[in-house]
């Protein structure tokens, strides 16, 4: 007779892709479950926090359902991190774990569902007679919200037996925000007449309108009113046509496209939360500027918003292009006027007759990324890590869509996320080359699953570390203001050492010439060739274009 564990595993597998996971006592049933039914994939992960992660990069790079598991106890308070970014993010994904038994909690337990609670993820636990509707809620709960959503299982019944297995039904979803009524109606035609009149319009998208699925909409409407286009850090590659993009907003923003952006007089922005950093701490647009937000949040998301429409942003673009259809609309013509090849350049520092070196010798990190950007194959998935070299992948390393651009950590300001969501990356886009940028500070937090990376990816997985010896951010910040530097360095790691050890190639990049490794690399066949880490020591007097800018804000 099929056991609760069964019943978990069987409803779970007909609505995800794929499960990422660290087996422990807590969860081992389940997994039995899971393995013997043979339904779905499971890829074992080091850390806990690492299966997380991985789920989270697997949804933001494939649009799927993400799956992760844990045991309980300490292995479920190792995925917390993990868990508390994926509820910023607001990530659809299933934590499955161990629980106390019924009997009450073990001397060592914690209590696990206020611990999820507090990071704002709802638990689910299951029974012994409602084992798969129970699944089912929680399924139904993470795709209506977009949250990560709890589901436990007491240790205890685990293995008790829960009669034959009922079908899974598919999940009732919420249908897509539609602005409704005569206020909305008013508000649509408001921001038509707004775009139709301007003469220098702009076109903003983030994360949100690509979930949508409003990129050919945009490119519709972007096209109908001659508008430029820029995006958010996450919404790189949302519009179809790249030729009057202005590329990201804000501090990874080139300096004359920015520029260009304050002068627009109306502004229309499709699913982005217009956070400090994309706005450039409140710099983006210049005051006077008409700024409309389309988003499914209950308000507008920034002081500088002058009109709010809440809505699906696929639906409310559509909506705009009907109405300037339907009018007399012409292109604003100033996309057309202006050199955007230009405005879109960035500063590729020391890259001429230094061979790439800074001032102090060690590599300068612009001329490292942009020769790095020439080199790597252009069907690839970018993984980004938190630190200070964050905006080198974004500046010098474009991606064909928002897909593509996988940044695990940044809405929980976190760092050390990198080698575990490059596997879920991986799974997700088995096709294509997987990039992760990270740093030493970082690098050295995610170690555990620096294997899982090496492992999952395979040929098809590059890993560049940043390495300059430092907490680069906080040296660049809190150094400056004469706070003592020392806890804010690290030794020198050799991670191509570390990276050898788990059957990776690597090498040391000292100067541009040694990136000749990578160009080797990229040359060969992903199935005759292992991971690539390249260890970039850097020079740390080198600041990034967005630090300048959260220095100034703090100064």
């Amino acid at each position: 007779m099929p056991s609760v564990s069964a019943h978990v595993a069987a409803t779970l597998a007909a609505h995800v892709q794929h499960v990422f996971g660290v087996m422990g006592n807590g969860n081992a049933y389940v997994l039995d479950a899971l393995e013997r039914q043979g339904a779905v994939p499971y890829t074992a992960m080091r850390h806990e926090g690492g299966a997380v992660v991985a789920a989270d990069a697997f949804h933001r790079a494939s649009g799927e359902l993400a799956a992760a598991t844990a045991t309980y106890g300490a292995g479920f308070t190792n995925t917390l991190t993990g868990l508390a970014e994926a509820v910023q993010a607001r990530i659809p994904l299933i934590l499955l774990v161990g629980d106390e038994p019924t009997s009450g909690p073990r001397p060592w337990g914690v209590d696990q569902i206020a611990l999820a609670s507090a990071v704002g993820a709802r638990t689910y636990t299951v029974g012994r007679a409602d084992a798969a509707a129970t699944t089912m809620i929680a399924v139904e709960h993470a795709l209506t919200y977009r949250v990560p959503t709890v589901l436990a299982i007491p240790y205890d019944i685990a293995t008790r037996e829960a009669g034959p297995i009922p079908v899974a039904p598919q999940p009732v979803l919420p249908a897509p925000l539609a602005p409704v009524g005569p206020f909305a109606a008013s508000a649509v035609s408001a921001a038509a007449e707004a775009l139709a009149a301007a003469e220098r319009p702009l076109l903003l998208a983030g994360r949100g309108a690509w979930i949508a699925g409003a990129s050919s909409a945009l490119g519709t409407l972007a096209e109908a009113t001659g508008a430029l286009t820029a995006t958010s850090a996450l919404g790189r590659g949302v519009f179809p046509d790249d030729r009057y993009d202005l590329g990201v907003t804000g501090g990874f923003g080139a300096e004359g496209a920015m520029e260009l952006i304050r002068e627009a007089d109306t502004v229309v922005v499709f699913g982005a939360s217009l956070n400090q950093f994309t706005m450039r701490f409140g710099e983006l647009f210049a005051p006077g500027t008409r700024v409309v937000q389309v988003d499914v949040a209950s308000s507008a998301t920034h002081p500088h918003v002058g009109t709010y429409l809440r809505g699906d942003a696929h639906i409310v673009a559509e909506a705009l292009v009907a109405e300037l259809e339907a009018g007399a609309t012409r292109s604003s013509g100033w996309r057309e006027s202006v050199d955007l090849a230009g405005r879109r350049a960035y500063d590729t520092g020391a890259s001429g007759a230094s061979g790439g070196l800074a001032e102090d010798g060690l590599l300068d990190p612009r001329a490292a990324a942009a020769r790095i950007g020439e080199l790597l194959p252009k069907d690839r998935v970018v993984v980004s890590d938190g630190g200070h070299f964050i905006g080198w992948a974004n500046m010098y390393w474009p991606v064909a869509s928002p897909d593509r651009m996988i940044m695990v950590g940044t809405a929980y300001q976190s760092i050390g996320l990198g080698f575990p969501s490059v596997a879920g990356a991986a799974v997700a886009h088995p096709e294509s080359t997987v990039v992760l940028t990270t740093g030493d500070g970082g690098g050295l937090m995610a170690l555990a699953d620096l294997e899982s990376a090496v492992r999952v990816a395979g040929g098809r997985g590059l890993a560049v570390v940043w390495n300059d010896a430092a907490y680069g951010a906080e040296v660049h910040l809190y150094g400056r203001k004469g706070l003592a530097e020392a806890p804010m360095l690290i030794p020198t790691v050799d991670f191509a050492g570390l990276a050898r050890a788990v059957g990776a190639e690597a090498a040391i990049v000292r100067t541009l010439d040694d990136l000749a490794v990578l160009a080797d690399w990229v040359s060969r066949p992903a199935g005759e060739r292992p991971f690539l880490l390249l260890d970039l020591r850097i020079s740390p007097t080198v600041v990034a274009p967005y630090q300048h800018e959260i220095i100034r804000v703090n100064s």
